[in-house]
């Protein structure tokens, strides 16, 4: 399998679980159009490519390139690869009926084609997988940072010190720390 730099950008949860087994890679969901109103998102999108690019992996129906377009003016030109995935007819297996252009997604291409996609759009490929160790909840809480009465607040404080969105959820600060931070460097912060 191989493991990809960049963090991939695909628009629904079936898309990154067919991503997923094709390569090692950090994959995030735009939720659909949700990317146009959530801002939390928007923003870590923004972090991630500033700290390790995007690979934009839309559907090829007017809906994905809606979204790649946003998603075009929201990001740096410099921070953002395209992929593109070729207009094949069909439906995907756990649909009834095909969608409103007849065209598979992203979740029914082929592991052979998405890897095509990702090579043609200039993925970096890294080394062998590490045993990379996550930030869990329980280090969340070992810092105050989640079930004590002033872990809103300290929370409040890491999201300035790292110039995350203020409105983040401790899920989605424990989902950007562990994207952003190897548990040993996040650990160090002081």
């Amino acid at each position: 399998m191989k493991r990809i730099r960049e963090v991939i950008v695909v628009e629904g949860r079936y898309d990154k679980n067919t991503l997923k087994q094709v390569v090692d890679a950090t994959v995030i969901e735009t939720r659909g159009f949700g990317i146009f109103r959530d801002q939390e998102r928007l923003a870590l999108l923004r972090r991630l490519g500033q700290e390790r690019g995007l690979i934009l992996l839309t559907d090829s129906d007017g809906a994905g390139f809606v979204i790649r377009n946003f998603l075009k003016g929201a990001v740096p030109k410099s921070q953002l690869k395209q992929a593109y995935i070729p207009d094949i007819p069909g439906k995907e297996r756990r649909k009834s009926s095909p969608g409103r252009e007849g065209k598979l997604g992203v979740e029914g291409m082929s592991p052979a084609v998405l890897l095509e996609a990702l090579e043609r759009a200039g993925a970096t490929e890294e080394g062998t997988p590490g045993n990379r160790q996550p930030i869990t909840k329980a280090d969340f809480y070992d810092l105050g940072l989640t079930g004590r009465p002033d872990s809103a607040a300290r929370r409040a404080a890491l999201l300035r010190k790292l110039r995350l969105p203020e409105h983040m959820t401790a899920n989605a600060l424990l989902e950007a720390v562990n994207l952003l931070y190897t548990r040993e460097e996040f650990l160090e912060e002081p």
